[in-house]
């Protein structure tokens, strides 16, 4: 099976569970979302400059590396032809731990019964991203410690709209929740203070490592 790879490289992952931890990274192209805040837009336009790679390949890469953690994302990994063949390949691979961002608008479920079980880290898509309507949160029935739902934070109304998600699908303690800010529309004190305010425990507030390392518009970290 060939798959249509944006980039693969080797870096930290900037933000979840794992976050700091060393990680190889695996960004597919393709998106069937389009957030008003997106980062990686460039993985999604129909000239992206893309790589076809097999499995074996993406296989021997991460496991060349040497780096336990692997982290799929994109676009969106889960929209991909063949991914679940992929994810059956790594995890072939002694003592790996597989990672998969994904955007929350597509079912994890196929994927939970896999013989090495991937983290997911989902997005919920809140209302500044323009894309909520397309957000499976059956999903949410599915999750594990290990898994994660990220909320992606542009101003007091998305923090609103957290809070309620979080409480009618009753996250705390199900998994990891974590608020994120868009970088350059809401100040991180303003997350920190709507989480004092609300005493929500269980709730990380985490920056993107890697905008603060290396710059923000920096490829292949």
């Amino acid at each position: 099976m060939e798959y249509r790879i944006a980039e693969t490289f080797v870096s930290i992952n900037g933000e979840g569970q794992h976050a700091g931890e060393l990680a190889v990274f695996i960004r597919f192209a393709g998106c069937n979302l389009n957030c008003s805040y997106c980062d990686t837009a460039w993985v999604n336009q129909k000239d992206a400059e893309v790589q076809s790679m097999s499995g074996e390949a993406l296989t021997a890469y991460v496991r060349e590396s040497g780096v336990r953690n692997v982290t799929i994302t994109g676009g969106e990994p889960l929209i991909q032809p063949g991914i679940q063949e992929l994810l059956e390949q790594l995890g072939s691979i002694p003592d790996i731990r597989i990672e998969i961002e994904t955007n929350g608008s597509i079912a994890i479920r196929p994927f939970t019964g896999l013989r090495i079980r991937p983290s997911f880290t989902l997005d919920y898509k809140l209302p500044g991203s323009g894309m909520e309507a397309a957000m499976q949160t059956e999903n949410y029935r599915y999750l594990e410690q290990g898994d994660t739902v990220k909320f992606v934070i542009s101003d007091q109304e998305d923090l609103r709209r957290a809070r309620q998600i979080i409480q009618e699908h009753h996250l705390q303690g199900t998994c990891g929740i974590y608020f994120s800010p868009v970088f350059g529309r809401i100040e991180p004190v303003e997350i920190v203070n709507d989480m004092l305010a609300h005493k929500l425990n269980q709730v990380h507030m985490q920056l993107q490592l890697h905008k603060f390392i290396w710059s923000p518009e920096q490829r292949g970290v």
